[in-house]
């Protein structure tokens, strides 16, 4: 059975206290390289199971999100209450070709999104971080809670890459 919107939020919320979600964030794209380093490009393309994303689709989906973070948080910034617009992940991978992008400028793209994003926010005044957007499946969230949910996303997929790699923690 397919987890709800508020099942996926809370599993989100449970990776990462909201008081390090800024931290967690900062070093992702640093852990994500670490993983990968020295791993050749047919292992980072190769599916771990049919209709499974690759370890190369996951970081092409996280340079992407990170583009859709920095655009929501934006918009919530010009106007909040703002509509949030949601996407279908899997038809983004399938028109973007995740499967032929170079998983090393994914992750390139990942690292700069992400540095962009967070010297934005970490410059936000107190009242700036309570403004929300009304997401199309998720409701009303804030910027404190885009990014804790951003947080728990990294530890989602670099969780599922470490399975994918075997080097998931006991």
């Amino acid at each position: 059975m397919q987890e709800t919107a508020e099942q996926y939020k809370q599993r989100l919320f449970s990776y990462v206290d909201a008081n390090e979600a800024l931290r967690s964030q900062a070093a992702a794209p640093k852990k994500l390289a670490r993983l990968i380093r020295g791993i050749p490009r047919r292992r980072l393309m190769k599916p771990p199971a049919p209709g499974k994303w690759s370890i190369g689709e996951i970081l092409a989906h996280l340079a992407e999100c990170e583009l859709v973070i920095g655009y929501r948080i934006r918009k919530i910034l010009e106007e909040s209450g703002t509509p949030i617009q949601a996407f279908d992940q899997d038809k983004w991978a399938s028109a973007g070709n995740y499967a032929a992008r170079d998983p090393r400028e994914s992750l390139e793209l990942f690292a700069a999104l992400r540095k962009a994003n967070l010297s934005l926010v970490k410059s936000l005044k107190p009242a700036q971080w309570k403004q929300f957007g009304l997401h199309a499946e998720r409701g009303a969230e804030d910027i404190a809670k885009i990014v804790h949910l951003d947080a728990g996303h990294d530890i989602n997929h670099i969780k599922q890459i470490e399975r994918i790699l075997g080097r998931a923690p006991k």
